[in-house]
């Protein structure tokens, strides 16, 4: 449970104003204390995660948010950050309390959430303290709410048995694709696998979108077989059949295309994520708007998480190098890490996105989403380095709604 990645967790979010408990029904949840609490308003200031297993949904990501109802200017910044919380939240625990009723707050936290679409629970906390009143007193908040409330005692345990069998009942079976590889192969069929061994690969480990396809093809009872590129030649002349499926880094794509069959399968790890988090037909129509880029185009580089930058870092040197060389000059390139845009993201042409193999499905969505309103492009670094090695309709094969996408956007 606890090695199961972040971005491949069901998130779960409660929201709520100050002092309605949030941080108490976390620790009644997870049954240990890892959520402050206290009676001082205000004291979760920024989301916090906690990586829990909820049976048998499995491993879920529950999050803590700030009290709608903060004040001051710290306090709308905290608001502010309970509400970017709903870009990646796969289901919502919207918490009130007899006290505070319902305000204003939470009925227009309750629209945000239902506009995004995003399953809610309605959760009524601190039963305890209203005794015989109860029955006319929820009633009276569901009615104002327009929601069913499951009354619970973060305090007691009592109906935390019963808010964690509606989780159940509400998650989202989707909050992820099923598989990044096991659609592509079956049972027995074997896949080799290139991973580059360079600067940027972390010591004594591979990178998680290597470890999770291996993963995958084992959850799919195919083989697992991984090279180096100086090994793939050699590899490829020692198996007594062709692979079912050939995926490789994506900076390694010109040599490994030259020196796989034409008649054997060929993707990259990007590109099987931008399938798997996000919408690869989708950034198949941004290599029209990289078809046409022009020395001073804009060009956004965007990565989900932080990391050190290597002396020939793919998002800082080796992306930006390419595109200019294929624009014939010098391109206006920005950067941005973590889960925000720039604000003046409407100044650029073309968004270049990492794989996100650090934030969940949802959140990338979004992020697609956000640039799609405003007209701008989204690649991902495989199907630009594709497109730019020329081997983007090979790589592209596997996927036939993305490859006749490609079709339309080349022909």
């Amino acid at each position: 449970m606890q090695e199961t990645p972040k971005a491949n967790r069901l998130h779960i979010a409660i929201f709520g104003m100050r002092n309605a408990g949030k941080s108490s029904l976390i620790n009644a949840l997870t049954n240990q204390p890892v959520a402050l609490v206290s009676d001082v308003p205000g004291t979760t200031a920024d989301p916090v995660f906690k990586a829990m297993e909820i049976l048998p949904i499995g491993p879920c990501m529950i999050i803590d948010t700030a009290g709608i109802d903060d004040q001051g200017p710290l306090g709308g910044l905290r608001i502010k950050k309970t509400y970017e919380v709903l870009n990646q939240t796969d289901l919502a625990l919207l918490v009130v309390e007899p006290v505070q009723g319902v305000t204003g707050y939470v009925r227009e936290l309750k629209n945000s959430i239902e506009a995004k679409k995003i399953p809610i629970i309605g959760v009524l906390n601190k039963v305890d303290f209203i005794g015989g009143s109860l029955n006319s007193r929820l009633q009276e908040m569901e009615n104002e709410l327009g929601l069913p409330l499951i009354e619970v005692s973060a305090k007691t345990g009592a109906g935390i048995d019963r808010l964690k069998e509606e989780i159940i009942r509400l998650a989202p079976s989707d909050f992820e694709k099923p598989s990044l590889v096991g659609d592509l192969i079956g049972p027995g069929d074997m896949c080799l696998l290139v991973v580059p061994i360079d600067l940027a690969a972390p010591k004594g480990r591979l990178i998680l979108p290597q470890v999770q396809t291996i993963r995958d093809l084992l959850d799919n009872n195919a083989i697992a077989v991984t090279v180096k590129e100086t090994e793939l030649v050699e590899a490829l002349s020692r198996l007594k059949t062709k692979p079912r499926l050939v995926i490789t880094d994506s900076q390694a794509f010109p040599r490994v295309a030259a020196e796989t069959p034409d008649d054997v399968p060929l993707t990259s790890f990007s590109i099987l994520f931008a399938r798997f988090k996000a919408d690869l037909a989708e950034m198949v129509k941004g290599i029209k708007v990289v078809k046409a880029l022009k020395p001073g185009d804009r060009v956004l580089i965007s990565e989900a998480c932080t990391h050190h930058t290597q002396a020939d870092d793919i998002g800082r040197v080796k992306i930006p190098r390419l595109l200019c060389r294929h624009a014939g000059g010098e391109l206006d390139f920005q950067w941005s890490s973590g889960t925000g845009y720039p604000d003046d993201l409407d100044s650029f042409r073309l968004i270049v996105h990492c794989g996100g193999c650090m934030i969940n499905r949802r959140q990338m969505i979004y992020r697609i989403e956000q640039a799609k309103n405003r007209g701008i492009p989204v690649v991902n670094y495989g199907v630009l380095l594709a497109y730019l090695h020329g081997i983007l309709d090979r790589a592209l094969k596997p996927f036939p709604s993305a490859y006749q996408v490609l079709q339309g956007e080349c022909g």
